[in-house]
């Protein structure tokens, strides 16, 4: 700490070069803190409730129906605890651009197997109660302003009533809150049982989109999957089982691979980085010859040397990493910039955490060749400098 005043004036020597590399790290790293928001608001599911549960669909593909009749066969297989199932209804309100996911459910079933969705006891009984009734995430009903007692008018593109409409209209009868931060609230939900009756004869009426199972131990998760998808081996609709994370995962990766995509755009973001600080601090060495020079002749020895180009090139990353860092974790608490688009948005601590590790590895990269070329300096070739 004694040459920290030594440290901090050799980067305010040319402010302007200093405050643009700042600035640049500054930019990354908010960068950074977005694609790990994006991210997450992508790839989230796979860290769900998760461990215990796994979900049953249609071997050939989602869009492929299965029979309600599956449900209690499944019930009976050893190592399942439980067993619900879902549908993909494929409403709009509105404007297709208000997109958000609606599914009919069977009330009780689905919320004694997803606990990480809290509903007060009042509305979980209206539900119960209310043939049309829906709950809605908070995040959507935010977003559209909805109250308990609304009826809202969604048209699905895929199921028809009996009298052809596409139109469906749900009294929303209460709102869910997520246990946990990462829960998505931005879903619909309604009672299966009014959707079966009021959908057109023939349109997958007794067929569902996709079980959800919760199996007894999750370290036989694995062999319960077999076990389910051998029961019904070589029917009608054969089923691929695997864990819900997974399955979450398989949906965001019909945008893409997340993963690779984020670490393409912030490994060039930070290759560029890079160079800008590294040509930074070498031009800074290459500047203060002399006077590094000047240091040697007094007694400061090379590891010394060393140490201040090397914290020089750390304080510089660090701060502009914390900076950055500090300023992603505010915009991306004020909420999904696209509207709503997106079942969770918000900057993971782990993510905080690794960005100010890169920051600090930034700054040992940057700063690892100045530092050692001011440490194999010459004390009589770097006078003949001054």
């Amino acid at each position: 700490m004694k040459f920290a005043y030594l440290i901090w004036s050799n980067l305010r020597r040319k402010k302007t070069r200093t405050v643009l590399t700042l600035l640049s790290i500054v930019v990354a790293f908010i960068l950074f803190g977005f694609l790990s928001a994006i991210k997450q608001a992508l790839t989230g599911g796979v860290v769900l409730e998760g461990a215990n549960r796994l979900i049953v669909r249609h071997k050939v593909s989602i869009i492929q129906l299965l029979p309600q009749s599956y449900q209690q066969r499944m019930q009976r297989i050893a190592g399942v605890a439980a067993a619900t199932h879902q549908t993909w209804f494929g409403g709009i309100y509105q404007d297709p651009k208000n997109f958000f996911m609606q599914t009919p459910v069977v009330p009780e079933e689905f919320l004694d197997m997803h606990p990480e969705f809290v509903v007060p006891a009042d509305q979980r009984k209206a539900w119960l109660e209310t043939r049309t009734g829906a709950i809605v995430g908070r995040k959507t009903a935010e977003r559209f302003n909805w109250k308990i007692g609304d009826k809202v008018p969604i048209k699905s593109t895929i199921w028809s009533q009996k009298d052809g409409s596409f139109l469906w209209t749900f009294d929303v009868v209460g709102f869910y809150d997520g246990r946990d931060k990462n829960t998505d609230t931005t879903a619909l939900f309604f009672r299966y049982d009014y959707f079966d009756e009021a959908r057109r004869p023939g349109w997958g009426k007794g067929q569902v989109g996709w079980y959800t199972i919760r199996v007894t131990d999750p370290s036989r998760a694995a062999e319960v999957a077999k076990l389910v998808d051998a029961e019904f081996e070589n029917s009608s609709a054969e089923t691929k089982t695997e864990p819900e994370g997974a399955f979450v995962q398989s949906w965001a990766n019909q945008i893409g691979d997340i993963a690779l995509i984020t670490a393409s755009i912030l490994g060039a973001v930070f290759f560029t980085i890079l160079l800008v600080t590294g040509n930074t601090i070498s031009q800074s060495v290459r500047e203060r010859t002399g006077e590094l020079g000047v240091l040697k002749a007094i007694g400061f020895t090379n590891a010394q040397v060393l140490g201040l180009v090397l914290a020089e090139s750390c304080l510089l990353a660090l701060l502009g990493g914390i900076v950055g860092l500090g300023l992603a974790w505010f915009l991306t608490s004020r909420g999904d910039p696209t509207g709503g688009l997106l079942p969770l948005f918000f900057f993971p601590v782990h993510d905080v955490l690794i960005g100010v590790g890169l920051s600090l590895v930034l700054g040992l990269v940057t700063g690892l060749f100045p530092a050692l070329q001011a440490m194999r300096l010459r004390v009589a070739e770097a006078l003949r400098r001054i």
